[in-house]
């Protein structure tokens, strides 16, 4: 028995020394991590050689470039300009077909046609005028009527009077 205790306590010192080296070993890592960041140059240096970078690598991208003809630009204006005219016919059309689906429907819900209504509304109109110009015919007649007879009874008193 005395040689598995001496044993657990020898490994239990090489665990303990384990961890102690792993331990240092972190250390040392952080300290040369914090190293690491002295040496780095500041936020503008490294941005100025970023920006040179850009600049020579877009130089480069700019050459791959290839430019078309001027037929070519010609033919590619002209068929986006046809396809545009299309595409237009083509939503003014459903445009107006939906339009006149709507007032069709419309039309349903209220159960008349637009001839039917057009057409109701001006006989009922025109009977309704007809029964107003009749009252107002009547109202001018008595109105006239009665002007006439003063006009009358004021003649025949004027030439009562000069008579006298």
């Amino acid at each position: 028995m005395a040689d598995k205790e001496k044993k657990s306590v020898q490994d239990s010192k090489v665990e303990k020394a384990t961890t102690d080296e792993a331990k240092a070993a972190q250390k040392v890592a952080k300290a040369a991590k914090g190293a690491g960041k002295k040496d780095k140059p500041n936020f503008f240096a490294r941005a100025g050689k970023g920006s040179k970078k850009f600049i020579k690598d877009f130089k480069g991208e700019c050459k791959k470039i290839v430019w078309p003809d001027a037929q070519t630009v010609l033919k590619s204006t002209g068929i986006v300009i046809l396809v545009v005219a299309i595409v237009t016919i083509i939503v003014l059309g459903i445009d107006s077909a939906l339009s006149a689906g709507v007032k069709g429907l419309k039309n349903l819900a209220t159960g008349e046609t637009e001839t039917t209504t057009s057409a109701v509304a001006d006989e009922h109109d025109h009977d309704h005028d007809h029964e107003g110009e009749e009252d107002e015919k009547k109202a001018e007649e008595t109105t006239a009527a009665k002007a006439e007879e003063k006009e009358t009874e004021a003649e025949e008193t004027t030439a009562a009077e000069k008579t006298e």
